[in-house]
């Protein structure tokens, strides 16, 4: 076979039926027999768009993301895409083009040295050093990005996809993970059998393991109520008496006020990661006198923000499943006090809700001003978390959600409640714009069957907003919520609170509507300056995305009323020592 045949099939072999990208003659003759083998290949606006839709595919199906693109300027386009996904633990295999062999190095046309582009961001990378070994090289690549839990990067010198050689296509190979040590598990089930008021924090590896259903069975057994690791809100299901919300930025402070009362902290899945455990609301909630327990499938992580008693080097599911078998007959001394810790946690939600529920609108002298001009200038423009509230309530049952990064979309977290993993997608901690709608686009490609929401400041939204040409030219209908309060909301609070209200590069006033815009690229456009309209309207999209396929931007008009500061770790009041400035300041 030729060694684009050999790229081919070991990618048919390895169920690849979509690709995200932007054709180029890089690979040409690979993508000539791309549609005969059963691969579609998804041609998008833009090569950061496509790593993201490759991201939100692998997470949203479990199975790999496929991103392609022109060596040179298509393959540096997609960095920051798989940056995302390296964050996010996604399975991703970006396939990178580059000059052919017998020009590389003299500084021809889109020559670029490919692979440190990606040596942070990527678990493998794959340089096809001859093209009797494509299938080998893309088969390890394959591989790898399952087994190491992230992308990696298949590196393949355009004049290689000509050749012809016999082939073996490699079956691909699964690593099967086990539930840990002996002795780490020993450790882990005495500690829990004497834990007074256990805490389970459940992470994105209870999601990649699909391993819910056994976190549920642990919680039970326990007695333990349950918080989502940040931005993984869709690790536990948010009906279950047991269920607290996230912690991290923005999250629930039920949830926050359980686990400040553990004396053990079972964190199944979840490195810890520095931002997901910060104070909020003025709260310094993370325990300091408990003992953790740390379940990870990479090693490395265990132990590495926390301090923590037992470390176990496991998959999160197989993890759960064996605790639930040692922990059944056993005697817990959390035994003796479960039914009180279950009304401390329905207490604990219920409190939380209700000031949800009586949180219309921030409160802060900031706000308080800006939604007085509002009600001056613009008139009765909508409060950001009255929105949310309303969306949360009109939420189908079923839906994948995804969130760009932003000052509105963290207050989010707090409203977004999910039944089933693979739902919520989210940039993590790379915390990047111009996530949410070419991500969304890539979990709906995986599951059709799915309604799919984007959420997106009006900041981010200007950054990937032509990816709506991809949802409708390519028949991916989703929908997307445009909150559009004209501003860099989370840089600005920052100012607001730090810098005197000194405000610089913040605002995004234009007059130009987002739903028009997107009108003008064949997708449906509504504009909501009403509370009452909230509801209806993302019903009415939704109706739209599942019954005519359609893509619908819901522009939602809101105040410019802000959220915490985003960064109030990362920031002080200034100093200024020249007397220009002590005089601004």
């Amino acid at each position: 076979m030729t060694s684009s045949e050999a790229f081919v099939e070991t990618l048919v072999a390895n169920d690849v039926t979509d690709i995200f990208g932007i054709m180029g003659s890089a690979f040409m003759d690979a993508m000539d027999i791309f549609a005969p083998a059963g691969i579609r290949l998804v041609p998008v606006v833009h090569e950061q768009g496509a790593a993201h839709m490759a991201d939100g595919y692998a997470r949203a199906s479990g199975r790999h993301g496929v991103v392609i693109g022109q060596n040179g300027p298509g393959i540096s386009n997609c960095v920051t895409g798989i940056a995302a996904a390296f964050w996010a633990h996604s399975p991703v295999v970006i396939v990178t083009p580059e000059a052919g062999t017998n020009t590389i190095g003299l500084g021809g046309f889109q020559e670029a040295n490919q692979l440190p582009m990606f040596q942070e961001f990527t678990k493998y990378q794959g340089h096809v050093t001859h093209p009797h070994r494509m299938a080998e090289y893309t088969a390890r690549c394959f591989d790898r990005a399952m087994s190491e839990i992230g992308p990696t990067q298949l590196n393949i010198p355009r004049d290689y996809f000509y050749s012809e050689s016999v082939t073996e296509i490699p079956a691909p190979r699964r690593v099967d993970r086990g539930a840990g040590g002996t002795k780490s598990l020993d450790e882990a089930v005495q500690l829990l059998a004497e834990a007074k008021f256990p805490v389970i924090i459940s992470g994105g590896g209870i999601v990649m393991a699909d391993g819910v259903e056994e976190c549920k069975a642990l919680a039970e057994r326990l007695g333990a109520p349950v918080v989502n690791s940040y931005q993984h809100n869709d690790s536990f299901p948010a009906s279950h008496p047991l269920w607290a919300g996230p912690l991290g930025y923005q999250g629930s402070k039920a949830g926050m006020s359980l686990i400040a009362q553990a004396d053990v902290v079972l964190a199944l899945g979840t490195r810890l990661g520095p931002f997901g455990t910060l104070p909020q609301y003025g709260q310094e909630y993370w325990p300091k006198n408990a003992k953790i327990i740390q379940v990870d499938a990479d090693h490395k992580m265990l132990g590495l923000v926390k301090k923590i008693s037992v470390g176990i080097c496991g998959d999160a599911k197989a993890v759960a499943t064996e605790l639930v078998a040692r922990l059944k007959n056993q005697a817990l001394a959390s035994d003796a006090t479960k039914a009180e810790r279950a009304a401390t946690i329905q207490d604990a939600k219920q409190s939380w809700e209700a000031e949800l529920d009586n949180w219309t609108h921030e409160k802060d002298d900031y706000s308080l001003d800006v939604i007085e001009e509002a009600e001056q200038e613009e008139g009765n423009w909508l409060h950001p978390r009255q929105v949310l509230r309303e969306l949360e309530k009109a939420m189908p049952r079923d839906v994948m959600v995804s969130t760009d990064i932003g000052n509105i979309n963290s207050v989010a977290h707090s409203y977004l409640r999910f039944e089933r993993p693979r739902s919520f997608f989210a940039p993590m901690s790379f915390g990047n714009c111009g996530y949410a709608l070419p991500t969304i686009i890539g979990a709906k490609a995986a599951a059709p069957e799915r309604p799919a929401i984007a959420y997106a400041g009006d900041g981010a939204w200007a950054m990937s907003m032509g990816e709506v040409l991809t949802a409708v030219r390519h028949d991916i209908p989703v929908t997307a919520i445009v909150f559009r309060n004209r501003q860099w909301g989370a840089e600005k609070k920052n100012q607001v609170e730090f810098y005197g209200r000194r405000f610089v590069a913040g605002e995004l006033d234009n007059g130009e509507s987002f739903a028009e815009m997107a009108r003008s690229m064949g997708a449906e456009g509504v504009v909501v300056d009403k509370l009452e309209d909230v509801g209806p309207a993302l019903q009415a999209a939704i109706d739209a995305q599942m019954v005519d396929g359609k893509t619908t931007v819901i522009e939602i008009m809101c105040t410019r009323e802000l959220g915490d500061p985003f960064r109030r770790d990362a920031l002080s009041t200034p100093v200024r020592h020249l007397e220009k400035y002590q005089d601004y300041v």
